[in-house]
């Protein structure tokens, strides 16, 4: 916990926000390759305000980045885009010993992190 609460406050004093994903079925302990939720209104909906409660403060509002973080809007459609989300959001990004973006595995659910991509997928640009 001490290196997560770190990683948190290395990229600004944020406190990682709980995510009600209890009007979903639940997904289970094993994570999923592809996201179960797409396209699922009850999870888009909780993904937005997951999204900025959790999210919006360095990718900011809408998924429009002011250029502390990635525009996440231009993540890739589907799998290819699930994958790469999934594998950021989990361990988070580490450079040169620096903190990029705190890992959420053990913070948020998996159900919690599919209804933010299932929401990041309704405001994808090419």
């Amino acid at each position: 916990m001490t290196l997560v609460t770190s990683a948190v406050i290395a990229h600004g004093d944020v406190t990682p926000q709980a995510v009600d994903t209890s009007s979903l079925k639940q997904i289970g302990a094993e994570w999923q390759a592809k996201n179960p939720y797409l396209g699922n209104k009850e999870a888009i909906r909780i993904g937005s305000s997951a999204f900025n409660q959790n999210c919006a403060r360095c990718h900011g509002l809408g998924a429009v980045s002011g250029g502390i973080a990635p525009d996440l809007r231009y993540l890739p459609a589907g799998q290819e885009g699930d994958e790469i989300f999934l594998q950021r959001i989990r361990h988070g990004a580490t450079r040169d010993g620096r903190v990029y973006m705190p890992p959420f595995e053990g913070i948020l659910s998996q159900e919690a992190m599919w209804t933010i991509r299932a929401w990041l997928e309704t405001v994808r640009e090419d």
